[in-house]
Order: structure tokens, then sequence, then C-alpha cells
């Protein structure tokens, strides 16, 4: 069970990032700004917000202590912050100064990693706050970014659709082709899956991107035999590209934020999905759960965050919840619905739902009348409850019922009088290049598009 227990709304643009500590929540925006927030009770610290970003920030972490913290902005720099009291550090900026869209601490605070738009890599001495090393991608803007539970090994995604995985010396050990359309975000599972043949040490990592999927990986390490990435399977929840994920803190669980304003918690060793999040009304833009707590937070376009309380404990009905994805709600069982209620924490109703030969179909038809006045539920909140839960229902519903080509591609809403428009295009007048481009199907997004 997932429930919403906080909206933060003090920014006055797109929420880009958001990251936890043990005691803190940050955020970050296109806004300029950083804000911090304490988990007691979600009040803002006193130094916040952090204005020393002329532009953009794209990226904000904590280091694993929570004693410092790191932003990333279009102005080309990674600010260092003491997250006590909100000084600036350090003021690292990029080798190349192009915009950084991507930072990240590693697991004993050794470095901290910046990507930039022009795919260059930086790998920061934090003891130091000098440049360490610095490399670059083949092609596209570094994106993403997460290193290995030991800090071996650090993996970024570039907008050309590659991950790449680099040693702490900055040497290219493996790449993969892994999103046609680009990476948007990765993460590895901060819990290492031990055993196997050689010595292998395996960690489970999250790829997401433009293509509208979610790919779960293993990666094989040993010392002597290099590192391998592993494909598993992929996660088709989301009806548009997905912007973030992130696993949660027992490796247990997957949470997603995608263009189609939605958030999904999976089950990471099965695939399955957990729980739906509805409540932004533009692209979740980020998402992440906090370490050993049992708290995620959803940001967005709306300028909000939202933080929710998470049931680690609870199996959440994974079964019934897959089977909801693959059964249109209307056509449900007595016992679909049953399993439903149970997967709600509404298990009170089942016998109650049962007796009136509830299916899916009634079930879309239930009103605040109908729930007072036949099924005879007194209790004000149960009924606000139960109702809640219907609509969170129709709405996906409504969603599944509206064919994409009726969806703006950018906006994913409803377009209203939607137009065609026909593309003739000569393959006899294109060059080369730009006829290879249009038999593969490929997007010209270079400099040589006409």
């Amino acid at each position: 069970m997932a429930i919403l227990i906080h909206t933060l709304a003090d920014h006055n643009d797109d929420v880009n990032c958001c990251a936890f500590s043990s005691s803190c929540l940050a955020t970050c925006s296109l806004d300029k700004t950083v804000r911090v927030y304490s988990l007691n009770g979600f009040s803002e610290l006193p130094y916040s917000p952090l204005k020393r970003h002329t532009y953009a920030v794209h990226c904000c972490c904590f280091s694993p202590s929570g004693h410092a913290l790191a932003s990333c902005s279009t102005d080309g720099t990674t600010v260092v912050w003491d997250a006590r009291d909100g000084r600036v550090l350090a003021v690292l900026e990029q080798p190349s100064s192009s915009p950084v869209r991507v930072c990240r601490f590693s697991p004993k605070s050794t470095y901290l990693v910046s990507g930039a738009a022009d795919g260059s890599v930086a790998l920061w001495n934090v003891q130091s706050l000098k440049l360490y090393r610095s490399g670059s991608v083949k092609d596209g803007s570094l994106v993403a970014c997460a290193f290995s539970p030991n800090g071996n090994f650090f993996v970024t995604g570039s907008s050309c659709g590659d991950l790449t995985i680099w040693d702490d010396k900055m040497r290219c050990l493996y790449n993969e082709k892994a999103h046609d359309l680009g990476v948007t975000c990765c993460d590895i599972s901060s819990q290492p899956i031990s055993g196997g043949e050689h010595g292998f040490r395996h960690f489970q990592m999250a790829s997401c991107g433009q293509d509208n999927q979610i790919k779960l990986w293993l990666i094989f390490s040993a010392d002597s035999l290099g590192v391998e990435l592993k494909y598993q399977c992929t996660l088709n929840g989301h009806s548009a590209p997905v912007l973030a994920c992130a696993f949660s803190w027992d490796g247990q669980m997957l949470v997603s934020g995608s263009v189609d304003k939605h958030a999904i918690i999976y089950e990471t060793s099965t695939g399955s999905t957990l729980h739906t999040l509805s409540q932004h009304n533009r692209y979740v833009t980020t998402c992440v759960f906090a370490p050993r707590s049992p708290l995620l937070a959803t940001g967005s376009m709306d300028k909000t965050v939202n933080i929710w309380q998470v049931d680690f404990t609870q199996p959440c009905a994974a079964n019934t919840v897959e089977k909801e994805s693959e059964v249109a709600v209307e056509y449900w069982s007595e016992d679909d619905v049953s399993a439903w209620l149970r997967a709600q924490d509404l298990e009170d109703f089942v016998g109650l739902f049962k007796r009136n030969n509830i299916d899916g179909k009634e079930l879309l038809n239930l009103t605040r009348e109908s729930l007072t006045n036949e099924l005879k539920i007194e209790s004000l909140g149960l009924r606000r409850k139960v109702l809640q839960k219907i609509e969170d229902l129709r709405m996906q519903t409504r969603s599944v019922a509206v064919p994409d080509e009726l969806l703006c591609p950018i906006t994913r809403e409803l377009m209203k009088d939607p137009v065609i428009a026909a593309v003739v295009v000569s393959l006899q007048m294109a060059t080369p290049t730009k006829e290879k481009q249009w038999k593969t199907g490929s997007a010209i997004t270079d400099d040589r598009a006409p």
C-alpha cells in the first residue's frame, strides 16, 4: 500500500530531481534553486532555498553520510554544499563548460561524478574537491549515472541510448546499446547478489528511456574477468517515455516516473506492478525511495513533490495487480473485485461486495448514494476511501481506452480537433547519409538536419 502523506509546493517551476538523506529531502528545479526539508514534519530548513546556480538545476544528490549535498546545472557547474548549514564548499566547473545534467557520489564518498550535455564525464576527488580524471562518451549527452554498491565502477547513460560502465580510472569497461530513443535514467540496487561462478558478484540495474520502457539488467563483476552486462527483462507499464527510475533501499521494489503522469512501483523479483500513483497532473520527472525508511518522493512538472508512505511488509497482491493490468476492469469477476479490495487494504468489504454480487462493471458504477443507501456503508470516511479507490480505477480505465494516436505526443493530453499532416520526402534529393536515416526510420537530431 502507498499512501500520499504530504505535498511540497514551494518551487515555482518544474521539479527536476529529488534526493533523500537519512534526515532530509532535497529538491531542485528549473527555478534555479535547491530546497532542503527535514523529514521530521517536512518543514523547510532555515538555510533553504539554496541559490548559487544561475540557470536551471537538473540534479541533486546527498553524500552517503548526508553531510554534503551536490547539485548541477545548465550553468556548467556542480556545487557542493554543506548539508548541515547550507554553506558552499566548492563550485566545480565542468572542464568543457557544458551544461551539467547529472551528478552522483560514490558509496564511500571517495568520488563525485558529473556528466554533461556534450558527453563529458568528470570524476572529482571529494576530499580535495579537485578534478581527478575526465573522459567522454562517443555520442550524445550524458543524462544518467549510478555507482555500484562497492564503488568499484559506475554506469552512465546517454541520450543516444548507450549504457557505459567505467572504473575509477575512467577506463571504459563495457558499452551496451540499451534504449533506441535514448536513456533517461539508470539505477543500481544497493543490495548485491552474492554467489555465482568464478567469484562473480551480481548487481541488479534498471534503466529507462524515451522508448517507454524500463529494462532490468544483471551486472556481473569479477576482479580478474572484468564486468559484463546481461539483459533480464523489460517492464512495459508506462504508455509514454519513462523519465526516472530508482530502487528501494532493500532492492525489493523499483519505482518509475513517466510522461504519462504516473509513477509505478514494481516488485523487482517478478516484475509485477504493485502500485500505480496518479496524483500528479504533469510529467513525473523524478522518483526516489528514502534510505532504510518507508518514504518515497515523486516530483513533477506540475511544480510539486509528493511524499508517500510505502508498506514494505505488505505483499501488495502482486498477482492480483498483474491480472488487473491484463484484464479490463469492466470484465472483472466478483473474485477479481475481492482480490482488488484486499490489495487496496479494503478487506473488510469483501463479504459485503460478495453478497451484493459486485463485479467489475458494477464496481465502476458505484456512487456515493449507492454506497450509502444500497450497501449501507455508514462511515463517511470509509465511503470516501472506497470512492477514491474506484475513481482511481475509472481514471486508469479511461487512460487505457483512449487510442494513443488521439493523445498529444508531448503533453499526453487528449487532443482537440487533431489534424494529420502529410509529409512527402523525396529520397532522390536526399544525401546518402539522410537517405540511410530515413530508410532506417531514425530521427535526424544533429546539425545535418535540413
